[in-house]
């Protein structure tokens, strides 16, 4: 554990990935409370954890609190309006899996100048505080947005944040995050149903016979269906771009079957999974949050893969 934060944390929701911010938060070091729906279970394990969301916020605005957004999309708004009522001038971020659209909505509520996006690449099938892990984002990517205007302090406390949750920091803008997880995150949740549902048209036979690829290939179809429309919906343009790629590759595949060979893509896909498997990203060090040309230099870096390991 680290020595403590001298700024607290307010996690507003705190279901697998808020209550999972606020066990690695406190286990960091940091001061940490926030808001939920319901307190109970979040309550009975010790953390401080309100259902009044005025009044939560209220107090991170006298703390002068890092407020984090983990509410799913459909409840932003409504949250950020209470933000903006109760809290305008903390430091603000988020965890939710798009960005651009959470961008928007902040802007909207005239909240941009002290927010700085982000989104834990972590999570499981699960969902609420029962799911929560304090070791869930541990050696995960943790995108952090470098859009223009960009407040260095506010990054420099959300980039700790995720840095002592145990996370890399990838700088990315938000609109190069949005097409980057519509092709590693939200497609394979798409691909995932498809499977399951191809799956289960095979009987009980096929599903008896199922086995690891299966089970893999089908893992994040254990997600509560809203939480996929939460997650995949909101990025709906980037989405359709890749789905139409990769169904013009599942095209093709149909028709190699007709010659009898799927090479092309069994060699392409094994190349690909390797890519992925053997990459070591480079890390980023000596950048000073507020120096000229900080953003553009991490923007540079992101768009290599490399990332933050620390920060002073």
């Amino acid at each position: 554990m680290t020595a403590s934060r001298p700024v607290p944390v307010c996690v507003l929701g705190a279901g697998l990935i808020g209550g999972s911010l606020l066990r690695a938060a406190a286990a960091a070091g940091w001061e940490t409370f926030g808001y939920n729906r319901s307190e109970i279970a979040a309550r009975a394990d010790g953390f401080d954890v309100g259902t009044e969301l005025p009044a939560v916020l209220r107090r991170a605005a006298a703390a002068d609190a890092l407020v984090v957004l983990a509410v799913p999309m459909p409840a932003l708004d409504a949250v950020l309006a209470q933000v903006a009522a109760h809290a305008p001038g903390c430091a603000l971020t988020d965890v939710v899996s798009v960005k651009a659209p959470v961008a928007a909505a902040v802007r909207a509520h005239g909240l941009a100048a002290r927010f700085v996006g982000g989104h834990p690449m972590a999570g499981t099938a699960e969902s609420g505080w029962a799911a929560a892990d304090a070791a869930l984002f541990r050696g995960a990517a943790w995108a952090v947005t470098v859009d223009d205007g960009t407040d260095p302090a506010v990054w420099r406390r959300v980039a700790r944040l995720a840095l002592d949750c145990g996370s890399r920091v990838v700088p990315v803008t938000a609109a190069e995050h949005d097409a980057a997880v519509a092709r590693i995150s939200h497609l394979p949740h798409v691909l995932a149903e498809a499977l399951a549902q191809a799956g289960a048209e095979g009987g009980a036979l096929a599903l008896g016979l199922a086995a690891g690829s299966f089970r893999d290939g089908t893992r994040v179809a254990g997600t509560a269906p809203d939480l996929v429309r939460a997650i995949c919906e909101p990025n709906a343009e980037a989405l359709r771009a890749v789905l139409d790629e990769t169904l013009e590759v599942l095209t093709a595949a149909r028709r190699a079957l007709d010659g009898g060979s799927l090479a092309a893509l069994a060699e392409a896909g094994h190349a690909a999974r390797r890519r992925y498997q053997d990459q070591r990203p480079e890390t980023i060090a000596g950048i000073v949050p507020g120096a000229p040309g900080w953003l553009e230099t991490l923007r540079t870096a992101g768009r290599r893969g490399a990332v933050i390991t620390a920060i002073d």
